[in-house]
């Protein structure tokens, strides 16, 4: 199985949910993650406040941020390759990356509301 790695932007919440404010994208990425680690996919996280060394120990990584800077954020690398830039994964593209099958809900949707 491939390893995924997602290194967020300095989040206060990687959730979505901070105090009465809701970050919805933050909230279905969240969600659609633990789906993928309970299919058995590697998932790791990385919060540029909480661990910037993960970030500076990267060369992937590190040599993003000098080009694109932490605005770019989140990168997610796929087996240490880019694999995606400026925003978070689909259900769809976790799956496919970690060589799963996205379950619909009743809706006939991924997560979210988002269709696959």
């Amino acid at each position: 199985m491939k390893a995924i790695q997602i290194f967020d932007p300095a989040l206060c919440c990687p959730t979505g949910v901070c105090g009465t404010q809701v970050d919805q994208a933050l909230v279905v990425a969240a969600a659609d993650f633990d789906w993928a680690r309970q299919q058995g996919a590697a998932i790791e996280r990385y919060n540029l406040a909480q661990q910037p060394l993960a970030f500076a120990e990267n060369a992937a990584v590190k040599g993003f941020l000098e080009r694109s800077g932490q605005e770019a954020l989140p990168l997610v690398l796929v087996d240490g390759e880019v694999a995606l830039a400026g925003r978070y994964p689909t259900r769809s593209e976790l799956a496919r990356w970690a060589g799963l099958t996205a379950q619909q809900d009743a809706s006939g949707c991924c997560s979210g509301g988002r269709c696959c």
